[in-house]
């Protein structure tokens, strides 16, 4: 499990959030937790405010918006099926990690 892989999402919330990413670094691969965002279907989230914050990919033909409002660490047991990378996009990730935790002043 790498930084940036997708995963499934195995858990009841699977309709709506097909998959999550992996955003914790490989420093931290020795801990039993994986830090993951959900990647939620375009679908199902209203209009998107701050693209910055809530980036939309691709995943498997599904659009999908990243929601890092939902951050969740988990087993990695938990997480399903390996489904593609998002490592091209990992600027994109963190810059929305980043509005997220160090650029909302206030």
């Amino acid at each position: 499990m790498a930084q940036f892989d997708v995963h499934r999402n195995t858990g009841k919330t699977r309709r709506d959030i097909p998959f999550a990413v992996i955003v914790q670094s490989a420093l931290y691969d020795g801990y039993r937790r994986r830090i993951v965002v959900p990647l939620v279907r375009t679908s199902s989230v209203g209009a998107i405010t701050n693209p910055r914050l809530n980036p939309t990919f691709r995943i498997k033909n599904i659009p999908v918006v990243l929601h890092p409002l939902e951050i969740v660490s988990v087993s990695p047991d938990r997480l399903g099926v390996y489904v593609g990378t998002l490592a091209r996009e990992g600027d994109v990730i963190i810059n929305a990690l980043d509005e997220l935790l160090s650029r909302a002043w206030g």
